[in-house]
């Protein structure tokens, strides 16, 4: 497995790690890479039985190098699986934290011709303290605009963790061994075949 996050303030490299953090309990070893540090080769990415993004949003669109990753991947003749997870503000809502809902991640699929295995959005945390002047006044702003918190104190998580524990799961599911249809000539049980 290949695994990637794109991260402005933290919440999603914290995200990627508490799902490797949850795969490593089941036996599966996964290390988060910051697509920030660098982007992979595409035949690194077309050899990944399976790949597996979290890439932020700030101010309406994906980070720079979550978008330079996603041009990577769609560029592929042969994709692998791909499980693929959008951390915004927006997700705090109803309705806004799946892949229907989530207009970000709408976007990025059907806008790069996309298939995931899964897909998914999470809800960020807003922390205004952290950021600089300009941030700071353009997220209140926007959270004006979206009904959000815009006293420049607030420091909220709204990222459900019971919802990417669930994710890492089905990550997780994705990755078991998977026995084949037919028994082998021996009549001994079907064979399992390596992840």
């Amino acid at each position: 497995m290949e695994f990637f996050y794109a991260s402005r303030d933290g919440q999603s490299r914290k995200i990627a790690t508490h799902i490797a953090d949850r795969l490593a309990e089941r036996g599966i070893v996964a290390r988060p890479v910051d697509l920030a540090e660098g982007q992979p080769e595409p035949a690194q990415l077309a050899q990944a039985p399976l790949v597996v993004a979290v890439l932020a949003v700030r101010y309406g669109r994906h980070l720079p190098e979550a978008v330079a990753f996603i041009d990577t991947f769609r560029k592929l003749k042969n994709p692998p699986p791909l499980a693929l997870a959008s951390v915004n503000l927006t997700a705090r809502k109803p309705g806004k934290d799946t892949a229907e809902g989530s207009a970000y991640l709408r976007k990025l699929i059907s806008g790069n011709g996309l298939k995931p295995v899964l897909a998914t959005a999470f809800a960020g945390r807003l922390n205004y303290p952290s950021y600089g002047f300009l941030d700071r006044h353009i997220i209140r702003f926007i959270m004006l605009l979206t009904g959000g918190p815009t006293d420049l104190t607030t420091v909220v998580e709204y990222t459900d963790w019971n919802k990417v524990d669930a994710f890492a799961e089905q990550i997780a599911k994705l990755c078991e061994p998977v026995a084949t249809e037919a028994p082998s000539p021996s009549g001994a049980p079907p064979t399992v075949a390596p992840s």
